[in-house]
This record gives C-alpha cells, sequence and structure tokens, in this order.
C-alpha cells in the first residue's frame, strides 16, 4: 500500500473511532447507530463499513487503543527511576488515574466498558498479562536490588494483580468513585500493606 494512501486510511479509522467514542459517551452504546458516527462525520455509512465491519468492531478498536495507551504509561512508570516498591505504588496510581480519567462514573460510560470488556475478551486478557509483565519486572529489579525478599516474581506479580484488582478494573474503579471513598489513599495503603509481605526485616 502506498504510505501516503496508509496515513490517510489510519487517519480516517482514527476519526471514526474518536467520533464514535463522543456518541457513546453522549447517547449510550446501545443507542448509537454506524449511521449516527456517519452522519456526525459527514460521510456514508458504507464509508464507514469501509473501515470496519460492524458498530462492535469499533468498540474493540476503541478498547484496544485504550489498553495500548495504559500499557504505555505502565511501562514509563516501571522505567523510571526509584526504588521498587515507590514504582509499584505509583504504577498502581497511574492505572487508577486512568481509569479515572477516561471512565468516569457515567452509567453510559460503563455500558461501552462492558461492551469492550465482552467483546474485546481476547485482547483483555492479552492486556492482562502484559500488565503482569510491568508488576514482574518491577519486583525481579527490587528482587536483584536486595530491597524485596528473594521471591518468585512471576506469582508475587499475579498475587498483586489479584489482590489490587479493585485498583486497577476500571467497572470496579468506577463503583468506588460512586460511594465517594478516597480511592488513592486506599490503593497506597493497599500496595505498602502488600509489600510488606515482601520486604526484609530490618
Amino acid at each position: 500500500m502506498n504510505p501516503q494512501v496508509k496515513v490517510k486510511a489510519d487517519d480516517t479509522r482514527a476519526r471514526i473511532m474518536d467520533t464514535a467514542e463522543a456518541l457513546f459517551r453522549r447517547l449510550g452504546f446501545a443507542k448509537t447507530a454506524v449511521a449516527d458516527i456517519a452522519s456526525e462525520l459527514k460521510m456514508s455509512p458504507a464509508n464507514v463499513y469501509r473501515f470496519f465491519s460492524s458498530k462492535n468492531a469499533i468498540i474493540e478498536a476503541i478498547c484496544q487503543r485504550c489498553l495500548a495507551e495504559l500499557e504505555d504509561r505502565a511501562w514509563a512508570v516501571a522505567r523510571s527511576r526509584g526504588l521498587a516498591a515507590e514504582r509499584i505504588e505509583r504504577l498502581v496510581l497511574e492505572i487508577l488515574s486512568y481509569h479515572k480519567e477516561n471512565l468516569l462514573t457515567e452509567q453510559r460510560v460503563n455500558d461501552m466498558v462492558l461492551a469492550a470488556i465482552e467483546l474485546s475478551w481476547g485482547a483483555i486478557r492479552a492486556h492482562k498479562e502484559h500488565m503482569r509483565m510491568v508488576f514482574e519486572s518491577i519486583l525481579r529489579e527490587g528482587v536483584e536490588a536486595g530491597e524485596f525478599e528473594p521471591i518468585n516474581s512471576r506469582e508475587t506479580s499475579r498475587s498483586l494483580m489479584i489482590s489490587l484488582v479493585h485498583f486497577c478494573h476500571p467497572v470496579l474503579v468506577a463503583q468506588y468513585l460512586q460511594d465517594q471513598e478516597d480511592l488513592e489513599a486506599d490503593a497506597r495503603a493497599a500496595v505498602r500493606f502488600l509489600l510488606r509481605a515482601i520486604t526484609p526485616r530490618a
């Protein structure tokens, strides 16, 4: 494919996804049709179908784009300077912040998230494994530096993610926000409590 044609196609795909996401947030996922997306973009539905086979394909693409963005932010924290324990805390707060920024507590947004999770389960599973690897890399560095006990970093990363799911799963984050709890303080306390189990005693 001609590079210019590919850039133009990628740009059109991105515009369709941006417009669809805005409509999903405004009208709700179920009430938004491909025709609505096309109308907002001043193009024909047939043109939208050239890039996406269905509305479900659009929400899957939006989901994958969000997951990739979150993964990039997670690796940026993992590769930053500082003690391993501090980076794990920052990582959890970064994930929490991302979900708060993007998902809020609106029911329409929750509906969109639930649809994305249901339709993109393969991508979600790959994302969870990707994020586990981010935790594992920080844990491994902490072990090598003597900051943590000589644990199995892979198994511990799984245990951490299971224990911290309330701060890392968009639907659970939304539920916490509705209860108006101080999520950041709870997340910090949970991380510090868990890390005490693998921190050598002085």
